[in-house]
Parts: C-alpha cells; sequence; structure tokens
C-alpha cells in the first residue's frame, strides 16, 4: 500500500470513529440524566466527556485486551441500552462489548444485555425517594474541587444537591471573589459550564445549581433549615476541628445529621479509605473521617500487595507539593522548616501517613515508618514505597499483579497503573484515583520492592471524599457486568 493511501485510509479510519463517538455523547448523557446509569470503559467514566475523552478511553482497553476496543464495536452496545427501561447503575461497556464478541450460544445483541443487565433493566427508578443534602463547611482548594465534581453528578437533580457553602466574610465582594475562584483554578483549569451569582439570595449558580454562600464564624449558630435544607450531610475541609467534639458543634446546627471530615481523625473518628475499610460507615455513626489524601494513595496499594505478597515491614517517603499551609517566601511558621518559602525548596518534614495507615489496614500496625519532602509543584505528589515481602518475586510477576487489580478488582477505582516511559507529575493532573503505580519505575531484588505511586493531592482526594459521601447517602451504584 502506498504511503498516500496510508494516508488516507488513516485519516478516513479517525474520521468514522470521532463521528461515532460524537453520536454517541447524547445517547451516554440521555442514559445518565433520565436514568441515573453511569457508562465506563473498563473503568474509565464516559460520563460528562468530550468526543476525544471517549476514544481515549477506548484506546484505554488496549493495556487489558492488548490492543485498541474500537467504538464501532461499542457503540452498538450503547445505542441497544438506550433500547431498555434501565434503573441507576454502572455499566462498564467495554466488558459488555469483549463479552458479547466472545459469547458462543449466537444470541443477538437486544437478548444479550437483556440477560447482562438484568439486575437493573427493572425500570426507571430513582435510587433515593428524595435527593440528599449536601453542605461544604471550607470553599478552599478541596471545597472548591468537591463543587465541581459535586455539580457535575448532578444529573438529573435525584441524586445529592449541594447547596450552601459556609465561609468567612472576606469583604464586600465576597461572593463575586468565591465565584471567581470556582470558575478559574490556575491547577485544575477553567470550571465545565456556567457560572453566575444571584445577589439576592447570596448564592452562586453553577450549571443550574443554587449554591448559597452562608457567612459564620462557628459551625453551632447557622440555621439551615431556614435556607430549605435537612437532613444534610456536611463536609468540613477546613481541618480546624479533628476531635469528636470540635465537630460535633456541626451537629448542634439545625439541618445537619452527619459530617464528614476531610482529613485525619483523632479519637474515636473512624478513618476511612474508600474501597479499603468501608465497614466503617455505619449508619449509626454520625462523624466520619475521609483520612489524608497520602494514606488514600498508599492503602490501596499496600493492601493490594499485603493480600498477594504479604509485608513484612517498610519505609513510606513521600514527595508533596506545596500547600497552603507554607510560606511563599520565608516567614514565621510554627512548624520546623515549613517557614521557608515553598515555591523555592524542598522542605523536609513529618507526615502521619505511615501511622494512619493502621487504622485502615490493622494487620500492618507497626511495620511502617514515613516521612515527607515538601517539593515546588503546586499539585501531584509520589508515594515511595520501600517494602519487605514475605516472600520473593519480580519485576514482571509484581507489575502484572498490580495492574490487573488496578483494571478488575473492588480496588480498580482507587488504584489506577500506567507503563508510560515518559510520565512525569503534570500528567497526573485531574487523575480520578487515589494512586497511580508507574510500572517502569518498580524496582524488586528477590523479597524487597520499591513502588512508586503518583497522586493527585487536590482532585484524586476530592474524588475519594465523593465516593465516601454516595457510600453514606445511599448512592452506591450496582456495577455491572458482574
Amino acid at each position: 500500500m502506498s504511503s498516500t493511501k496510508k494516508q488516507e485510509n488513516y485519516f478516513k479510519d479517525w474520521q468514522n470513529r470521532e463521528e461515532l463517538a460524537e453520536t454517541a455523547l447524547p445517547l451516554i448523557g440521555r442514559l445518565y440524566r433520565n436514568h441515573g446509569v453511569v457508562t465506563t470503559v473498563y473503568g474509565r467514566s464516559l460520563v460528562n466527556k468530550s468526543t476525544i475523552d471517549i476514544l481515549k478511553a477506548h484506546r484505554f482497553a488496549r493495556q487489558i485486551l492488548e490492543n485498541e476496543l474500537s467504538i464501532r464495536d461499542s457503540f452498538p452496545v450503547i445505542e441497544a441500552m438506550t433500547r431498555l427501561d434501565l434503573a441507576p447503575g454502572k455499566v462498564d461497556i467495554g466488558k459488555l462489548t469483549i463479552r458479547f464478541q466472545a459469547q458462543g450460544n449466537g444470541l443477538d445483541l437486544d437478548t444479550f444485555l437483556r440477560q447482562e443487565l438484568a439486575a437493573i433493566n427493572t425500570g426507571k427508578a430513582p435510587i433515593l425517594s428524595e435527593p440528599r443534602d449536601v453542605v461544604l463547611y471550607g470553599f478552599g482548594r478541596i471545597g472548591r474541587l468537591l463543587a465541581r465534581i459535586l455539580i457535575e453528578q448532578a444529573g438529573g437533580g435525584d441524586k445529592m444537591r449541594l447547596r450552601a457553602a459556609v465561609v468567612r466574610k472576606g469583604s464586600d465582594d465576597d461572593l463575586a471573589k468565591r465565584a471567581s475562584l470556582l470558575r478559574r483554578d490556575s491547577v485544575h483549569g477553567p470550571f465545565n459550564g456556567a457560572i453566575t451569582i444571584d445577589k439576592e439570595e447570596n448564592a452562586i449558580i453553577a450549571n443550574g445549581n443554587m449554591i448559597r454562600i452562608i457567612y459564620s464564624d462557628a459551625p453551632e449558630t447557622v440555621d439551615y433549615t431556614q435556607y430549605g435544607i435537612r437532613d444534610a450531610i456536611l463536609v468540613d475541609n477546613t481541618g480546624k476541628w479533628r476531635d469528636r467534639d470540635g465537630l460535633g458543634r456541626h451537629l448542634q446546627a439545625k439541618g445537619i445529621s452527619r459530617v464528614l471530615l476531610t482529613a485525619p481523625g483523632k479519637g474515636t473518628i473512624p478513618n476511612v479509605v474508600y474501597g479499603v475499610n468501608n465497614d466503617l460507615i455505619r449508619d449509626e455513626e454520625s462523624i466520619l473521617s475521609a483520612a489524608s489524601c497520602t494514606t488514600n494513595a498508599i492503602v490501596p496499594v499496600l493492601k493490594a500487595i499485603n493480600d498477594g505478597f504479604g509485608i513484612v515491614n517498610g519505609h513510606v517517603e513521600t514527595c508533596h507539593s506545596y500547600t497552603n499551609d507554607q510560606n511563599l517566601i520565608d516567614n514565621y511558621h510554627d512548624k520546623d522548616r515549613r517557614g521557608r518559602g515553598a515555591p523555592l525548596n524542598m522542605v523536609i518534614t513529618e507526615t502521619g501517613a505511615a501511622k494512619a495507615v493502621a487504622k485502615a489496614l490493622p494487620e500492618l500496625a507497626g511495620k511502617l515508618t514515613g516521612n515527607a519532602i515538601r517539593v515546588p509543584t503546586p499539585n501531584v505528589s509520589l508515594a515511595i514505597l520501600n517494602l519487605t515481602l514475605e516472600k520473593e518475586t519480580s519485576v514482571a510477576e509484581l507489575n502484572s499483579y498490580l495492574r490487573d487489580v488496578s483494571l478488575d478488582s473492588p480496588l480498580q477505582n482507587q488504584i489506577d497503573y500506567t507503563n508510560s516511559p515518559e510520565a512525569v507529575s503534570s500528567d497526573f493532573v485531574g487523575s480520578e484515583y487515589a494512586g497511580v503505580v508507574d510500572s517502569l519505575a518498580t524496582i524488586v531484588e528477590k523479597n524487597r520492592c520499591v513502588l512508586y505511586v503518583w497522586y493527585d493531592n487536590e482532585y484524586g482526594y476530592s474524588c475519594q471524599v465523593v465516593r465516601m459521601l454516595d457510600r453514606v447517602a445511599g448512592l452506591e451504584l450496582p456495577s455491572l457486568p458482574a
């Protein structure tokens, strides 16, 4: 075949796949908004994604299938799903497509899907009898990312509704400034949608969601019911209070029934790493912690390794992006070294992540040490796990095991996997996973291994918090095919 013919074929192939992806977009949207069905390709969500995102998700499947999954094969599956009367669920069209191609009983696609999706082919119905209200206490880095995710997941308005954010008033134009910070982000880019303000209601209107900005200096003084907010889950992302007495002040406010802390909780507060110890989320527990970003990044990988190979002991070192807790240039700070200019220095500091592992994985209590280095990048961090295992392994075996865990296991929403020889920290901005195993950096020597785990310490952690919110609100979706 001539080079000219190849060039034409490549371009025609791209145009054809792009057209199919464009046609799939409204079908994916209707399945989500009208039925609460989240479509994925091997764990990659297609909801609220672009045409290019859909094609890239299909290309990702080559890691599992050793060749690219084509939108030509999956599009008929999406189309056929719209002919079913589905209840809410999470449906992996990649797995369905491959399973349909491999099936040997000659079923037509519609019959095959009715069989595979029987558990949710029960008629359109909301999971909740009424939407669950959510309040953000604090509207900083994590608060605004939580707002973005909750707004994006609003769907038909029958799930969780972000009703308010509580802050301390900063200036006369506070509302406009809060809206602007939600609209634009130096790290995560512009908000995906439209934002306006309603001065009369002192609210931000984001993609039709009215989010009241409530000013208060004390949690217990807010009467949320006067804004129509009831039985709400409050997410405290200020970190100001981390014990039961402090966080319990939120429960004294009218309209709040549960509190979720986006920092490690102290005392008897359950510290949950979603996907690992979800059993700690109980109806009778009114205060919960989502632990820290680093704990969320390393615990799923540590659990996978301990389950598969056993961990004798180890050390965790994190290269963590600087945070608002540090100074821009040298100034006084009550903690050692953190007073030095964050964007100019690597700063050795402490981390409680290694000790916090034991709260999620008691079997690793006393087996890990840890430390941290704050580095001059604004987002994305790297955890280095230096572990002694109970049995010998190899780079190939260990990576293959972690890849399989990331693709098809109870931890597939927490652990991602990359084999790119050019991956650097900025490539993981916006990653929805708790952590991403960098397979090409894996080191193994008999029963000792070193693993490198990237994590978006802002967005990836926020996604973990929202997964936990879904569980607390009773919004966990069944995943199909089984």
